[in-house]
């Protein structure tokens, strides 16, 4: 009677297996494709679907060879270790995986790689980026403005809900951006953000798909359509990738493929400590680097453990996937500090190993130079990883200018910041600005004050650096104070706005003034390298009074900022050195070309600043 009790239990859990094998399913793999030719060619597929455990796969095509299956904790996930030869056909290949008596084929496409001229090109400190929240810059297709399903809904009214703006909104005025004279378009996050209502995701920074773009902003179509137009008119993209964290609205959340994808769990995690000091502090105790990269920013936004391999190989192969997807030049990496910094290092070497023109910038929100510049790659600080790290943000130059426009401080902390250039390894390659995307505007920091706002951009665009300007910068949107408010709609972008900035007949007066300034700046800076790539040479303020110079080649200008509320004349002899062999001083803004010689006297407006070319004839 047991014998036979056995006999039919090791029946029934026979027939269980196999119905359960019968049972799986394939949904979804991640990456959904890849190229012949790559560097990479040896890459990690995510499989969705259910009862994955113990799956065994191949391709048709035995050129791709499948070099090991991995189980996930849970039976929804499996991954496939691939390697695709380099000189395989591009085409569609058949995965097959099967389970006991099942099976399943799934297409798989190898494309040809995109060609490198034209794509991939990198930004420098010869561009200008321009930083779009693509929701708040202009809709172009109202059709798409809400999908069922999809919770968060345009309003229009409210400064937290969506507005509407969308890729097609960046493509129509493609040739206004090209017009103002910016070469690089730095646009937040496009891919879908399926969130609960006012959980911000109109920003973007709140992924449920990786590998989607947010119906609401377009289609993956439209977004290749965006860089392959602006690559036309000699526009730079950069895309807006965020490694650190997702939502809690990621299909992920529901069933984790390992304990450990996420750090922590909704109910029970760590909030992180935004301590970005700690990981140059040689007193630091442990603890502190922890809670920084594994705590959470927000109950909202779950905190990626990138230090799950499987994990870490998926976000490595999502960038390189976008990359080459499109074709964009470069990467801001958002909140850098917070993730795996041995996991960031392997991920900016690998890209850049893949696309060595291109240029990674992380933002890294620090005012402290000296901890800035530990960010940075091949820096001087040997007990450092190397964060294989092109560029970081300059957050310190920021607060010596929000400090200066707000009237707490003169201009001498600027020239302190710079003189600091030392500690970085490269200089140039540090993204300046005077607001963004997460701060108070700027002429709202100067209350109004829209001089002070012209030498504050002036600085922006002839110092060193690469410069980014906040939409909207160019006609001095004021915003208000906070995220959402600073994030105001550019006025003629959406339906029924009573005013269209994009023209000059639209704008106000005070918004053409600030236009024409910025616009003039980006124009001189196209003509002249010097106030592009030229090397910086500056002397300390004197009564307010703050004088740089730029130089490449013979090229050499003189950029004055006069911080004083009263016309200052300024003799030119502390700055001897460097006028050796010139003979005329040019005004840049009013065309007058004075002599040159030691008794030559400058006029200075009160709060003006003011750039000078310097000739030899």
């Amino acid at each position: 009677m047991i014998k036979k009790f056995y006999s039919l239990l090791i029946f029934l859990t026979t027939l269980a297996a196999i119905a359960k094998a019968q049972n799986f399913e394939v949904n979804k793999i991640e990456p959904p494709n890849w190229w012949s030719g790559m560097k990479l060619n040896k890459i990690q597929l995510m499989v969705y679907g259910k009862n994955l455990d113990g799956i065994s796969a191949s391709f048709t095509d035995e050129k791709i060879k499948v070099l090991k299956i991995h189980s996930a904790e849970s039976s929804s996930y499996s991954f496939i270790d691939i390697e695709i030869p380099n000189i395989l056909k591009p085409g569609n290949y058949k995965l097959n995986i099967s389970k006991g008596v099942s099976s399943v084929s799934i297409n798989f496409p190898v494309y040809k790689k995109l060609n490198t001229a034209g794509n991939f090109k990198g930004f420098t400190q010869k561009d200008v980026i321009y930083l779009i929240l693509p929701d708040r810059f202009a809709d172009g297709d109202t059709a798409n403005n809400n999908f069922p399903g999809m919770p968060d809904k345009c309003n229009l009214k409210n400064p937290i809900d969506r507005h509407g703006g969308d890729i097609q909104g960046i493509i129509n005025h493609l040739d206004y951006l090209k017009n103002l004279g910016v070469t690089a378009l730095w646009i937040s996050p496009l891919v879908e953000n399926n969130t609960e209502k006012h959980l911000y995701a109109y920003a973007g920074y709140s992924a449920t798909n990786l590998y989607k773009i947010d119906p609401r902003f377009g289609t993956d179509e439209l977004y290749k359509k965006l860089v392959k137009d602006a690559h036309t008119l000699g526009l730079k993209i950069i895309l807006d990738h965020v490694s650190n964290h997702i939502s809690v609205s990621h299909p992920w959340m529901k069933d984790l493929p390992f304990h450990d994808w996420i750090n922590g769990t909704v109910n029970h995690h760590l909030a992180t400590n935004h301590d970005k000091l700690a990981f140059a502090d040689i007193h630091r105790d442990s603890s502190t680097i922890f809670i920084n990269t594994h705590g959470w920013f927000t109950d909202y936004l779950p905190d990626l453990n990138q230090a799950n391999p499987y994990l870490a190989n998926y976000l490595i192969e999502n960038t390189i996937w976008w990359i080459e997807s499109t074709g964009v030049d470069g990467i801001r990496e958002d909140t850098y500090p917070y993730s795996d910094q041995q996991y960031l290092a392997r991920w900016a070497k690998t890209i850049l190993e893949e696309f060595p023109n291109l240029n990674i910038v992380g933002e890294v929100w620090t005012g402290d130079a000296v901890f800035l510049s530990t960010f940075q790659r091949n820096n001087c600080y040997p007990k450092m990883t190397n964060t294989n790290l092109p560029a970081v943000t300059d957050y310190a130059l920021y607060d010596c200018i929000t400090a200066f426009l707000k009237g707490k401080t003169g201009l001498g902390p600027i020239y302190e910041d710079f003189a600091k250039d030392f500690i970085f390894p490269d200089p140039d390659n540090l993204v300046t600005f005077i607001d963004n995307h997460d701060v108070v505007r700027a002429l709202l920091q100067a209350d109004g004050n829209v001089n002070k706002y012209k030498m504050a951009l002036t600085l922006l665009l002839t110092s060193r650096g690469i410069p980014a300007l906040f939409y909207g910068t160019e006609i001095g949107i004021e915003g208000g104070n906070s995220n959402d408010l600073a994030r105001a709609d550019f006025p003629g972008g959406f339906p029924g706005d009573k005013e269209n900035a994009f023209t000059q007949s639209g704008r106000t007066e005070k918004e053409n003034d600030i236009y024409n300034y910025v616009h003039n700046l980006l124009l001189l800076r196209s003509e002249h390298k010097s106030l592009s790539e030229g090397r910086l040479i500056q002397f300390p303020p004197s009564h307010e009074t703050y004088v740089y110079f730029k130089s490449y080649g013979d090229e050499k200008m003189m950029i004055v900022l006069n911080n004083n509320r009263t016309d200052e004349e300024m003799g030119l002899s502390p700055f001897k050195d460097q006028l050796t062999g010139y003979t005329q001083i040019k005004n840049l803004s009013s065309g007058k070309v004075s002599k040159l010689d030691a008794n030559t006297i400058i006029k200075l407006d009160d709060e003006s600043a003011n750039i000078f070319q310097l000739n030899k004839n």
